[in-house]
């Protein structure tokens, strides 16, 4: 038996744009019907895709949404700096470009996490179709709890720690399950092997919000939902859609 999620199950945008122009018109579509979106932050170089990138442009823009960056970029630390002061609400961080190597990676973690801290901005971090979600337990060498802590409760209870709000240890507030074979554009099909990714996450860590995101239409939005997911982040499926309200609310409907 899993354990049922704590979280209201959320809608939200994910949004590419090429210059500010387009980010505001998406924003723009989509505020009256949801609390938040997610602009998708491309690089080149750790997806083909290159978007928008200019945390400075996105003060200016006047809007109630709650904005999480999801950045899929190649140096993570330099530009998760760039966006502390942006207004977003949550960093997203992808696990493949951190933890190439393991040592160095816990190290660009513990820093990004700590800048993050400092500002009050969320962290969460987004795993690849193809990463096992045991990896989250090389993260928690930079959790701070003592040492007969880590000795007595294990690394399961650690991460539980760990992934709990109310405590004073290094927290990620979200994972971000990607469900697509190739990140960095909307309109891949979405992928059943999430599925079992999602339970594995939800039963591992029955506390964390989990959030998945590509694919995403109404023939797979409840099966996501129901195998443990919070945050349904979708692109094509609304922005491609005829009716952007109506699209939204069929969503709403199902999950």
């Amino acid at each position: 038996m899993f354990h049922v999620s704590c979280f209201m199950k959320e809608i939200v945008p994910a949004i590419i744009a090429k210059d500010l122009g387009e980010l505001k018109e998406k924003i723009k579509l989509v505020e009256p019907y949801v609390n938040s979106v997610q602009i998708d932050i491309m690089d080149g170089i750790f997806v083909s895709n290159k978007t928008w990138n200019n945390p400075e442009e996105l003060k200016n823009i006047k809007t109630e949404l709650s904005i999480e960056a999801h950045l899929m970029v190649e140096d993570a630390v330099a530009e998760a700096e760039k966006w502390l002061d942006s207004g977003a609400r949550r960093i997203l961080i992808h696990y493949e470009a951190i933890f190439r190597n393991q040592e160095l990676g816990v190290r660009k973690w513990e820093i990004i996490f700590k800048k993050c801290a400092e500002k009050k901005i969320e962290l969460g971090i987004a795993l690849n179709l193809e990463t096992a979600v045991d990896v989250l337990e090389e993260i928690c060498h930079c959790e701070s709890a003592d040492r007969q802590t880590k000795q007595s409760r294990g690394i399961t209870a650690r991460l539980l720690r760990y992934f709990t709000p109310r405590n004073d240890v290094c927290i990620i507030n979200a994972v971000q399950l990607m469900s697509i074979e190739k990140i960095g554009a909307h309109g891949y099909p979405f992928s059943e092997k999430v599925i079992p990714k999602i339970k594995a996450l939800r039963r591992k860590f029955p506390g964390v919000k989990i959030e998945v995101d590509g694919g995403i239409n109404l023939q797979n939005a409840r099966l996501i939902a129901e195998a443990g997911a919070d945050v349904l982040v979708i692109g094509s499926a609304i922005f491609k859609s005829e009716n952007t309200r109506e699209s939204l609310e069929d969503f709403k409907g199902i999950v």
